[in-house]
């Protein structure tokens, strides 16, 4: 928990042990660009005292720092090496030199280490002198929990703390990149798209090559295939000027998603396995060579990260940026998301009343593009049209997720967990008989509403 105080503010009293006092001077680095800041990563050398270490922060839940010995020379090899796909921005250089004098108390109850609350007076290097910037009030959990932090964030706003809007202490100093306008026509409106996908991309690469959290790679892989369905839905404007970028994005969201359905595979059945009761050996053992399946996907994917191709791919990327045309066609927004409409309604009308699995994996697919198409456009008819449409993809989604899953445990299965195997797989075909018979309401709200909108 971050709170705003002023200089007059003071610690209230808390039960606890004094922490010593502290300072220290952060030196944080970007690229040129500041690709670092607008993918909220924070690179900084620490310095206190005759110790000096590098800091990454990547963006993800919970924060989390990684630290690594270096000095003034540069970031280590190992942080740079996360950073790849900044790395073509230029070098990283200093934006920002802060230094913070800290002092505050670790809350104790009884043996347990509550929180550590502590006090940052910040000053900012300018002009070869540093001057007095802000004050932060900080409250981190140790071993307390999350009644702890309210409790605590009541005390200290009663003594006169109060809320601020998040902001870290780079980007108090440092205003937030701020990207050019678009421009209203639809070639804004697809630059802009594409940026976005571009900077989500960048955003969770370092996490992805890290590994951990495996949303880092769902983050990723969206990216590239919603870049990919934007570069489809205006190929009959662009004719083949993106065809390229968009085979090398299905290129690498091939590799992003082979390790995401495992992902999604070990998250659904981790959870389930202590249920099975006398077959949940057999169920761990199934784990297990999922798990084997998943180091050598991800080991895949980070050959594939690491290579040339990976980099002339964000280089392309660049450039297809800057040399799209300023597409400006009558039809507008509403032509492109139109004609994907049509694409998805004449997909509903050929699908069978009983489709195969694969044939509801082509309908996941065909509203996909249509609802990345009407992001294209606005107002209020299209926002309820890809709320639809996203419905839409969240049950045939699942559907396809389950189907995914009994063709993986099925090349898995062994004698020994063969019994697992049977009730993991027969849960997940009672799952998809529910989903089959939620999909037509679905598809039918989609579809009254594309016609409503088109």
């Amino acid at each position: 928990m971050k709170l705003d105080v002023d200089a007059s503010f003071r610690l209230p009293s808390l039960d606890g042990e004094l922490l010593p006092e502290r300072v220290f001077t952060s030196i944080y680095h970007d690229t040129p660009p500041r690709s670092l800041a607008r993918a909220g990563i924070m690179l900084r050398r620490r310095v206190e005292g005759s110790d000096s270490a590098w800091q990454l922060r990547l963006p993800r839940p919970g924060g989390g720092e990684l630290e690594a010995a270096g000095g003034a020379d540069g970031p280590p090899r190992e942080l740079v090496e996360l950073l790849a796909a900044h790395v073509r921005h230029g070098p990283f250089e200093k934006i920002a030199t802060l230094r913070t004098h800290r002092a505050g108390i670790r809350v104790l109850d009884n043996a347990c280490r509550v929180a550590d609350v502590t006090v940052d007076a910040v000053d900012v290097l300018a002009g070869g002198e540093f001057a007095p910037g802000f004050i932060e009030l900080e409250v981190e959990l140790l071993d307390g929990d999350e009644d702890d932090l309210e409790r605590l964030g009541r005390t200290l706003r009663a003594a006169g703390a109060h809320d601020g809007d998040g902001t870290s202490k780079l980007l108090r100093v440092l205003p937030a990149p701020v990207e050019a306008d678009a421009g209203p026509t639809l070639g804004g409106q697809l630059r802009r798209l594409l940026r976005a996908q571009l900077h989500a991309l960048e955003a969770h690469d370092p996490g992805v090559r890290l590994g951990g959290d495996p949303e880092d790679v769902h983050q990723a892989r969206v990216a590239t295939r919603r870049a990919r369905a934007l570069i489809r839905a205006t190929r009959p404007l662009l004719g083949g000027r993106l065809e390229q970028l968009g085979e090398e994005l299905r290129w690498i969201s091939g590799d992003l998603g082979a390790l995401r359905d495992l992902d999604v595979l070990l998250i659904e059945l981790t959870p389930q396995i202590e249920s099975l009761g006398a077959d949940a050996a057999g169920g761990r053992e199934l784990l297990e060579g999922l798990g084997g399946e998943r180091a050598a996907r991800r080991a895949a994917l980070l050959v594939a990260l690491r290579s040339e191709r990976y980099a002339r791919l964000l280089r392309a990327f660049d450039d297809a940026l800057v040399e799209l045309p300023d597409l400006d066609p009558k039809s507008g927004a509403a032509g492109v998301a139109a004609h994907a409409f049509e694409r998805l309604r004449n997909a509903a009308a050929g699908l069978p009343a009983d489709p195969t699995d694969a044939e509801l994996h082509e309908l996941r697919r065909t509203a996909k593009r249509a609802r990345y198409a009407a992001e294209l456009g606005g107002g209020k008819k299209l926002k309820r049209y890809r709320s639809a449409l996203q419905e839409l993809q969240d049950v045939v989604g699942e559907h396809q997720d389950l189907v995914v899953a009994e063709a993986q445990l099925r090349a898995l299965v062994r004698p020994s967990s063969d019994a697992a195997a049977v009730r993991l797989i027969d849960r997940g075909r009672q799952r998809r008989l529910e989903l089959r018979a939620a999909y037509p309401a679905a598809l039918d709200r989609v579809l009254k509403l594309g016609k409503k909108a088109f």
